[in-house]
Parts: C-alpha cells; sequence; structure tokens
C-alpha cells in the first residue's frame, strides 16, 4: 500500500511519463485538486481541453465533463478516475425520452446544460453551462421558444434573470437540492455578518434568501473580491478548498443538507481518489470512447457554445 506522498510522487511522475495534464473540478477531494494542473468549472475546463497540447487528459471529474473533453479531442487519450462517476442531473434526461420529447416539439430550440449525456449533446442545439448561460439565452431571438434541460431549479433561475418563458426539463442536482432553508436561515441568525452565496442550481426557497448568485468560478471571484469575513455556501463544499487558498483568513461555512446526512458532498465526485487517479495512470484506463456520429454530433452544440459565450 503506498502512501499519499509516494502516491503524489507516482503521479507527478506518470504525468511527465505520459505528456498527460491533470483537469479537476472545484467538486473533487482537496489533494486531488491540489495535484491538478488547471481547476475550474465545466466551462473553464471545457475551454482548457480544447486548447491543451498534452497527448493525454486525465479528467478529475465525473463522466460528462470527461466525456466533453473526448468530444474536443478525438485523437487524444482521455482518461478518468473511476467510471461509475456519473452525475444525478444527466442521469435525469435519458437520451431516448429527450430524443421522443424533441421530436413531439419540433419548433422548440434546444438549450442544454453540460451536465448531460454526450448521446444528449447530439441532440441538442446549443450547450451552456451556469457561467454563460444567461448570455447564450439573451441571443436567442425574442420569437424563438426554448426548451432548457436537464436542470429546473437553473432553468427557473434563468427565466427570471432574462424574462424569458421557458419550457423545462423537470431533472435536478441530488446535491443542490438538498440543502435545507430552515438551516440555512438558522446559521444567518448565528452568524448575522455572513452572506450567503449560493449555484443557481439551488431551490429557489434557498436562492431567495442569497446575497450572490453565481457558477462556482463566480462564487469564487465574488469571496476573494467581496470585503465580507463569512460566507455561507450552498454548492458542494469542494469549492471550499480553493475559496480558503484564495482569502485566506476569511470563513466558509458549509450550507447544510436537509438531514442529517452528508448530502450536500457529491457522491459521484467524491468516487475520485489519489489511488484511483494513478491507477488509471498507470494502466491508462478506463478510457472515454464513444461512436464517431455521436462525438460528432455533440460536438457542434458544444462548439457554438464556446463561439456565443
Amino acid at each position: 500500500m503506498k502512501t499519499d506522498i509516494e502516491l503524489r510522487s507516482e503521479i507527478l511522475n506518470l504525468k511527465k511519463e505520459l505528456n498527460a495534464v491533470i483537469l479537476a473540478h472545484y467538486y473533487q477531494e482537496s489533494e486531488i485538486q491540489d495535484l491538478a494542473d488547471f481547476i475550474g468549472d465545466s466551462l473553464e475546463l471545457a475551454r482548457k481541453a480544447k486548447s491543451t497540447s498534452a497527448d493525454v487528459i486525465v479528467f478529475a471529474g465525473v463522466h460528462f465533463m470527461a466525456e466533453t473533453a473526448k468530444i474536443l479531442n478525438p485523437d487524444k487519450m482521455v482518461l478518468i478516475p473511476d467510471l461509475n462517476a456519473g452525475c444525478s442531473l444527466a442521469d435525469s434526461c435519458p437520451a431516448p425520452l429527450f430524443n421522443a420529447f424533441r421530436e413531439n416539439h419540433p419548433g422548440l430550440i434546444s438549450i442544454t446544460y453540460i451536465n448531460c449525456s454526450a448521446e444528449v449533446k447530439a441532440l441538442s442545439d446549443i450547450i451552456c453551462t451556469s457561467s454563460n448561460a444567461e448570455k447564450i439565452i439573451n441571443q436567442i431571438p425574442a420569437d424563438k421558444t426554448i426548451l432548457f434541460s436537464p436542470d429546473k431549479n437553473l432553468g427557473s433561475y434563468l427565466q427570471k434573470k432574462t424574462g424569458r418563458e421557458m419550457t423545462l426539463w423537470d431533472g435536478s442536482c441530488i446535491v443542490h437540492e438538498t440543502f435545507s432553508e430552515k438551516k440555512i436561515l438558522s446559521l444567518k441568525v448565528k452568524y448575522p455578518d455572513a452572506k450567503l452565496i449560493a449555484h443557481p442550481e439551488c431551490k429557489e426557497a434557498v436562492l431567495k434568501h442569497a446575497d450572490f448568485i453565481g457558477s462556482t468560478s463566480k462564487l469564487l471571484q465574488y469571496v476573494q473580491n467581496d470585503s465580507s469575513q463569512s460566507f455561507i455556501v450552498a454548492t458542494e463544499p469542494g469549492i471550499i478548498h480553493q475559496m480558503e487558498k484564495y482569502s485566506s483568513g476569511k470563513m466558509f461555512i458549509p450550507a447544510p443538507p436537509e438531514n442529517n446526512c452528508s448530502c450536500n458532498n457529491c457522491p459521484y465526485m467524491k468516487m475520485n481518489t489519489l489511488e484511483k487517479l494513478y491507477l488509471c495512470m498507470k494502466n491508462k484506463t478506463p478510457r472515454i470512447e464513444m461512436e464517431e456520429s455521436i462525438r460528432a454530433a455533440a460536438l457542434k452544440p458544444i462548439e457554438r457554445m464556446l463561439e456565443m459565450s
């Protein structure tokens, strides 16, 4: 059994040997974030995946993120520490049901959140992230009806922000659905100077109390620039590691879930470990593979997203 120090050393050696880049989402365990060449949200990671000159992309995130890297880099090897690291939001929008809905509503422009499978991306008109969704929606002609999928909470938030009526897919994230309004209000009483910052995937009952709403990268920027010294953070608590690094001395309080559980931690993101990261690089597996027809079709709405944002 290798120690964490030995694993980190081996991973860095393998990175050189493979000419690999390690990309990690903010929700990964802190020891993986500290090893990554680049840490970001879905939009930032997609841009980095497209621009990398590495031969191998090691994606410490969930399945749809690694798929996006493969869609953008068909000739590169894309590895993921755990192939079963999925996404409840992506699972809430199965491709066959999405395809049937689109066929029954042919006049809708489909703007689909990047938290979806390659097959759903291939059936969409434009992909978006929480960072650029508002900007993209504002570029759609007012006479066009939008189908926003799969996150109903993000879609509802965007309807209020843009004033656009949209048809919303009935999907949600198990992490952001679980935050307790009652417990958050108790924290606001306990820490009266703390600002509540929230990801737009949270329910309206939480968002209405927020001092700031934004994507993970925007939440990180906000706490760096804001003069407040304490924040209640309503998103997956993995981001707090970066907040503490860039805003030393400030206090970050993870928003509590409804039940007495660790449900505010994404179980899929946390499936990746140092051991799995080492083994996937050592064995060059699991790899992300997909049919070329799906990859090519999924590439088009991703490229539209990158152009529009």
